[in-house]
């Protein structure tokens, strides 16, 4: 018998009225996690112009920018990211992250959290 979690399935960039605010400059979407498809997760974030947050964190992620532009980083070492690009998010990287436009990214995480 095929394993269910061994299909292909569609996630929007949407975030509906279930996202988690942070800041309510920062809004969260539901995506999916390791009890749903193994070790990784992905979910959808939105930025308003001028949030800003802390990176570090005890994972890894890519960000996929799907419209808008973000400052990621630490000083010199900062990236700005628009519309197309992605960005790798080190473990415990220093920083911050901040919205120079209302950015919506995705964000993907291997181990999932």
């Amino acid at each position: 018998m095929p394993d269910p979690s061994a299909r292909t399935r569609r996630f929007s960039s949407t975030i509906s009225d279930d996202g988690v605010r942070f800041d309510d400059r920062i809004l969260v979407g539901p995506g999916f996690r390791d009890e749903a498809s193994g070790p990784m997760s992905a979910y959808p974030a939105f930025f308003a112009r001028g949030a800003r947050a802390d990176l570090p964190a005890a994972y890894a992620e890519v960000w996929v920018v799907i419209s808008g532009a973000l400052r990621v980083g630490a000083g010199d070492d900062a990236v700005t990211v628009r519309s197309g690009d992605f960005v790798h998010v080190p473990e415990q990287a220093p920083g911050t992250v901040e919205a120079l436009e209302d950015t919506t990214v995705v964000c993907v995480s291997v181990p999932a959290h």
